[in-house]
């Protein structure tokens, strides 16, 4: 087979291209050899039958988004709408079990018409007016989309309206006949990481090149923005750059083009509503002759601020167990979200005239997982809130705060949870460091296959959540579900995450295999039924758990997978991560990345677990080469992998429905084979007539 320039000694560094032929030719073997083994069976035929009833349910709870103009919107599929519908009501008509909807767009029948595989990303609504809106479709689900004019009160495209061609673009309304927009304005546009370096504002009517430049970043910056605040009596622009994936500076944009900083923290996160501005902090801020902690919730009058007062006001702080999770604005109240071990909390805090009053947020049940959907701060002080558990579905109410709350809608059960029991337990670390994990199953059944998913990235929170998909395919066929909320995480707040950043991630990885161990002490699993999945972030742990930990599972899953740590930052957005990973073009950096890289720690001579990779060649953010090239690596030493690669899918590595149910099945499937002990035709296997003579944990190549 060809291979393409070669780059130090990476044999397969053909296989970043992304339709090479030779690549392609891969694909297609390794997707042939992965269905003829595993989708044969019965039990996959009914497990994608059972997942895909459960993502078309009609039970399912349509969520709702508010715009501001007093309608529910929705973006719903089934399998009559495949691709989707974009849908509107009324409140009164959203209450009823079968409301009226009134369809805006059939991505269907546009993708029909325009004989494009419209894949539905987002839209942005004019406010005030809401009548008009910008509407993204990405091709096969990728980042990159189409931005388009639409009309809401005809229902249609706007002819000559605001359009973009295909790129990751950001755009957001000024004005009826102005918006900000970034995208890829030709050559030297674009920075690093593969995102806007430029910002416009562009006038209705006028071609995008005589759009008006409104900031400029640096070629090594994440990307650049600008945005429009439209709340009325408090009109201001913004515009900044995204220094890294953690810091930014940013600016008021005043009407004569004035830029003027907004002197928070880098690393911290602002927001503004109305005369008020809150800043979030991740690491510790000394102002004013106080330090406040990482993780803390500070509030401050805005033009004050920007005048250079620094009287801030603490609205959360947080403690060795708890961390703030998200806020949000109703029109004259901020609704704090936190989790105590894990555990959500809702309280409305409320300004006055001698200072924040408190008091828990109404209608949230005590033992589910709450989060507010949507509120409509511009207006009133409504909410919605939802609420769910591991075996509890979804229920959505609607709130007033200092008001009444009902109860809009509830998910059907998917699966029956009688014999099902939640428990949580503290897993201790290599190094001390208490790890809660949740157990979702039969307590009195122990010793099981056992699925355990974590992620441990980017402060994103593994909190509780009713999964259909899970309950049916997984617990009700008698299998534990274990969720690990390891080091790297946003549960107990920035330093939460910051203790497994750059060099420091072993940490993370330490902290998930010691749940490994403790199932196994516990006696809820051992290592032979243990199995575990992760995507993305959570597919580098994938890999190091199997190549540094192999002795703990039984099979491995790993879905659209960072996994060449030493190429990440030179493929699609990975420049973008190097803050939370590091620099590999840095000697200091690659000194700790090469030893956890899963790619350059395959080894020979020694037993891996199974294990499934699953990518998309639509995959715009985690370059599908990093799986290809590591099953290519394994099967090179004769390890069991099995390789899909769906031709759709972006990041989801599913563009709709069918193909959600379809890899979800293979999951399941390829789980159930392995570790429930039933006799099986192996994966693919391919040895090296080296690999035999190649002595057990040597690595072979850096």
């Amino acid at each position: 087979m060809a291979r393409l320039i070669d780059e130090g000694d990476d044999p397969y560094l053909w296989l970043e291209e992304l339709d090479g032929a030779d690549a392609a030719g891969w694909v297609r073997d390794r997707n042939a050899e992965t269905l003829t083994t595993l989708t044969g069976s019965e039990t996959f035929t009914a497990l994608r039958t059972e997942i895909r009833s459960v993502l078309d349910a009609e039970g399912r709870i349509p969520c709702p988004g508010w715009r501001g103009d007093d309608f529910y919107y929705n973006f719903w599929t089934d399998a009559t709408h495949p691709r989707g519908v974009w849908r509107r009501t009324t409140l009164d008509q959203y209450r009823r079990p079968e409301p009226e909807w009134d369809v805006l767009l059939d991505v269907d029948a546009l993708a029909a018409e325009e004989g494009e595989n419209w894949v539905w990303q987002e839209v942005t609504v004019l406010r005030p007016g809401y009548q008009r809106c910008l509407i993204s479709l990405s091709r096969g689900g990728a980042d990159a989309v189409v931005v388009r004019e639409f009309d809401l009160v005809r229902r249609a495209f706007v002819e000559d309206g605001f359009t973009l061609p295909e790129a990751k673009t950001g755009v957001c309304w000024i004005d009826a006949d102005h918006i900000y927009v970034g995208t890829d304005f030709g050559p030297g546009s674009l920075t690093s990481s593969g995102y806007p370096r430029i910002a416009k504002r562009w006038r209705r009517g006028t071609p995008l090149s005589a759009a008006d430049v409104v900031h400029e970043g640096r070629a090594d910056d994440v990307g650049v923005h600008a945005w429009h605040d439209a709340t009325p009596g408090f009109e201001r622009d913004f515009v900044g750059r995204s220094l890294d994936f953690y810091r930014r500076e940013s600016y008021l944009l005043t009407e004569s083009g004035e830029r003027i900083r907004i002197a928070v923290p880098e690393d911290a996160q602002w927001d503004v509503h109305r005369e008020w501005l809150l800043i979030r902090l991740r690491s510790p801020w000394t102002v004013g002759g106080v330090t406040h902690p990482a993780g803390a919730l500070l509030a401050t009058r805005f033009d004050a601020f920007l005048a250079g007062a620094r009287e801030l006001a603490v609205l959360f702080r947080p403690d060795a167990r708890t961390a703030l999770s998200d806020y949000l604005w109703t029109r004259n109240h901020l609704i704090l979200a936190t989790l105590a071990d894990v555990r959500s909390r809702l309280e409305v805090l409320t300004p006055g005239e001698t200072g924040w009053r408190r008091e828990p947020l109404a209608g949230v049940p005590e033992f589910d997982h709450s989060r507010i959907v949507k509120t409509d701060p511009d207006h009133n002080d409504a909410y919605l809130l939802a609420s769910e558990g591991f075996l509890q579905p979804a229920a959505l109410r609607l709130g007033q705060v200092g008001g009444a709350v009902e109860t809009l809608k509830r998910e059907p059960a998917f699966f029956d949870p009688d014999g099902l029991a939640v428990r949580q337990f503290f897993a201790t670390s290599a190094d001390g460091t208490r790890v809660p994990y949740f157990v979702v199953g039969d307590p009195d059944a122990p010793g099981g296959p056992t699925l355990l998913t974590g992620y441990g990235g980017y402060e994103v929170s593994q909190t509780p959540d009713y999964s259909g998909i899970v309950g049916r395919g997984w617990l009700a066929r008698g299998g534990s579900y274990v969720v690990a909320n390891i080091r790297g995480g946003g549960e107990y707040g920035p330093e939460w995450h910051r203790a497994a950043m750059r060099e420091k991630r072993p940490r993370a990885f330490e902290d998930f295999a010691a749940v490994a161990a403790d199932l196994v002490k516990r006696g809820i699993t051992t290592p032979e039924r243990l199995g575990i999945e992760g995507g993305s972030n959570g597919g580098l742990l994938m890999g190091v758990m199997l190549t540094r930990y192999p002795a703990l599972f039984g099979a491995v899953v790993a879905s659209v997978p960072v996994l060449d740590m030493r190429r990440y930052h030179r493929l699609l957005a990975g420049a973008s991560w190097m803050a939370e990973y590091g620099d590999p073009d840095r000697e200091a950096d690659w000194a700790y990345l090469r030893e956890f890289s899963p790619y350059h720690n395959v080894r020979g001579g020694r037993p891996y677990p199974p294990v499934l990779f699953i990518t998309s060649t639509r995959d715009d953010r985690v370059h599908p080469g990093h799986a290809r090239k590591m099953a290519a690596r394994l099967r090179e030493h004769g390890h069991e992998v099995a390789y899909y690669e769906n031709v759709e899918g972006g990041h989801g590595a599913a563009a709709n429905n069918e193909q959600c149910a379809f890899v979800w099945a293979l999951t399941l499937e390829f789980l159930r084979r392995k570790l429930t002990g039933e006799p099986h035709a192996p994966l693919p296997r391919q040895l090296s007539p080296d690999d035999a003579a190649e002595p057990a944990g040597r690595r072979l190549w850096r």
